[in-house]
């Protein structure tokens, strides 16, 4: 999901609302940003009355939220073996291959470069706030 702090005539307890929401879903991650006007929206035409320091403080406690339930949800991985559609190398490391679960969980681990393209079984053996770390056990077939 996406959420935005920080918007023109946000209240102290319209943004406790946004946490407690959020407590109360637990979106496995979320992308957020501090609010700034966009030319074109009925919002750019709004007083930005949200100081600059309110809304970094906004942010942080809502992305030490957002992490915490990212880092719990995936550790329900830990051990488990996953179904990986193999996306190709990992952007930090030419030696490990990146892929995505059913449920859009970003899997890295070392295999072969005959897996992309393929759903291989990878046991989780560390996870992440933002990732886990597996080993494959088994190269599938091809996807069509």
């Amino acid at each position: 999901t996406d959420i935005i702090v920080g918007f023109p005539n946000e209240t102290d307890e319209q943004f406790e609302e946004t946490l407690s929401l959020y407590k109360e879903v637990e979106f496995d991650s979320a992308y957020t940003f501090i609010y700034s006007p966009r030319e074109g929206t009925p919002a750019a035409k709004m007083e930005d009355n949200i100081s600059m320091e309110v809304k970094k403080e906004r942010l942080q406690r809502l992305n030490a939220l957002v992490n915490e339930i990212s880092a719990k949800k995936n550790l329900a991985y830990q051990d488990q073996i996953v179904e990986v559609l193999v996306e190709g190398e990992s952007k930090n490391n030419p030696d490990v291959l990146a892929g995505y679960t059913s449920k859009n969980k970003l899997v890295n681990f070392k295999g072969p470069k005959s897996a992309i393209g393929k759903i291989v079984k990878v046991k989780i053996i560390q996870a992440k706030t933002w990732s886990l770390d597996g080993e494959m056990i088994e190269e599938a077939v091809e996807v069509n």
